[in-house]
């Protein structure tokens, strides 16, 4: 029986098949590196105050019940991805 894939995992199969993927040398130091990129990334140690309509502030709260997120944390989400350019524009 063949196993049906979504895009994203053929993606990453035809990539192992063509031997993109290559083993870490020092796993264990690989390891602790991402370990620490993540806690700097993830590290929340500055507080923002701005002032906001009240209508933006409800669309926001919307948007983020649709994400399944608290509304700051979505609106923080939004912020680095518009600082890592990973924000695009909404085609109307």
């Amino acid at each position: 029986m063949k196993t049906k894939l979504t895009k994203d995992e053929q993606e990453i199969l035809d990539s192992y098949e063509r031997g993109e993927w290559v083993p870490v040398k020092n796993l264990s130091a690989r390891k602790t590196e991402l370990r620490r990129y993540a806690r700097n990334t993830l590290k929340k140690d500055k507080r923002l105050n701005i002032r906001i309509s009240e209508r933006d502030l409800d669309e926001l709260q919307k948007k983020a019940v649709i994400e399944g997120l608290p509304y700051q944390t979505y609106v923080s989400s939004i912020i680095h991805k518009f600082i890592n350019g990973k924000l695009t524009e909404a085609k109307n």
